[in-house]
């Protein structure tokens, strides 16, 4: 009786990148309006993640996280004003002139209006 090779994990191909259900190897129309949305801040404002996408904030996160086509991804912060990369995105928003609370983002005075 022949004796079986285990297989390994190494073994196994890799999936493709773009298979995945939520890859943006290839951008939909969801992904393409993500990014719209985050190009069309300007300069000294912020959105949030639910002004971005209000049903998927995790999306736009996701997003983000994976397109490095030259987003300014530094302007868009947490519902409460609050940064998710800290020093680094707050130094970039100073830059900008982005007012500042303490720790956080002066939504009241940086957050650009919805209908814009």
């Amino acid at each position: 009786m022949p004796l079986h090779r285990p297989r390994l994990i190494l073994d196994t191909p890799l999936p493709d990148a773009r298979a995945h259900p939520l890859s943006v190897a290839k951008y939909d129309q969801r992904t393409d309006r993500v990014v719209r949305r985050v190009r069309a801040i300007p300069t000294g404002f912020v959105r949030t993640y639910g002004d971005i996408d209000p049903r998927a904030p995790r999306f736009v996160g996701f997003v983000l996280a994976t397109i490095h086509d030259d987003l300014p991804w530094h302007r868009v912060v947490r519902s409460d004003g609050s940064l998710t990369q800290g020093r680094r995105q707050r130094a970039l928003l100073q830059q900008e002139g982005v007012p500042m609370r303490g720790d956080r983002v002066d939504l009241r005075r940086a957050r650009l209006q919805s209908h814009l």
